[in-house]
């Protein structure tokens, strides 16, 4: 589904070239639950980035689902970004004066859906995330961990291919945090491909494979690459 070869991203810093990304290769399957761990300043935000398709790589190649994403027009990236992708991030991004069902029909009214579709769905994807009863609250009412869940029924909503998660459980307590990760198991098990991005190893280790980035470098564990190697391979079906 995802495949990076050689990518790099480059910034300009007075003479010097900054190696935000540095020949980053790596691939994720169709129904995989991988994370990208690293600390901070490590690559990750520019990884996420490039695969939401919200940035292009300087260097390298992006293919999606068997696509150069160079390829893609400007219109087809946005269908992409908005039917494909379901962003996760840490600090939620709700709109403040939303109330939550309005916060998750939102993506759908981009998309032109009626009414009733658009109702439907998110009635759908709130009780997934078993907040059906606090749909009329506005995010200043309702704790961190029920904005994320909102944050995730908002991605749901669309039915993407991808959940792409920056930090979900960043802003949370432990316990709440465990919580969310039980989401993504359950969306996991369901069949979705899950990236989630994290400088938390104990959160990370959760995923199938593990995928280490530390100073624009990527590199994987050896034994989630061995487990890698012996999946079947979507992309050759």
């Amino acid at each position: 589904m995802i495949q990076l070869r050689e990518v790099s991203k480059i910034y300009e810093m007075g003479n010097d070239k900054v190696y935000a990304l540095d020949h980053a290769s790596m691939e994720i399957r169709r129904g995989e639950f991988v994370s990208i761990v690293g600390p901070s300043g490590s690559g990750k935000s520019t990884m996420m980035n490039i695969i939401g398709c919200l940035d292009n790589a300087d260097e390298g190649d992006y293919i999606l689902d068997g696509i150069l994403v160079e390829h893609y027009s400007e219109r087809e990236l946005a269908r992409i970004r908005n039917r494909k992708i379901g962003f996760i991030f840490q600090n939620f991004n709700l709109l403040p004066r939303l109330t939550a069902e309005e916060n998750v029909e939102l993506p759908l009214i981009y998309q032109k859906l009626p009414s009733q579709e658009r109702k439907r769905r998110v009635n759908e994807a709130l009780e997934q995330v078993e907040l059906s009863n606090r749909k009329k609250h506005l995010p200043t009412q309702l704790s961190g961990g029920q904005q994320q869940r909102v944050a995730i029924a908002r991605a749901l909503v669309t039915m993407p291919s991808l959940f792409l998660a920056d930090e979900p459980t960043g802003n949370l307590d432990t316990k709440t945090g465990q919580e969310i990760m039980g989401l993504f198991h359950t969306l996991h098990e369901a069949g979705n491909t899950i990236v989630l991005i994290t400088h938390d190893n104990q959160i990370a280790g959760e995923a199938e494979r593990k995928i280490h980035i530390r100073d624009g470098k990527v590199k994987e564990e050896e034994g989630d690459a061995d487990r890698k190697d012996g999946m079947e391979c979507s992309l050759c079906q």
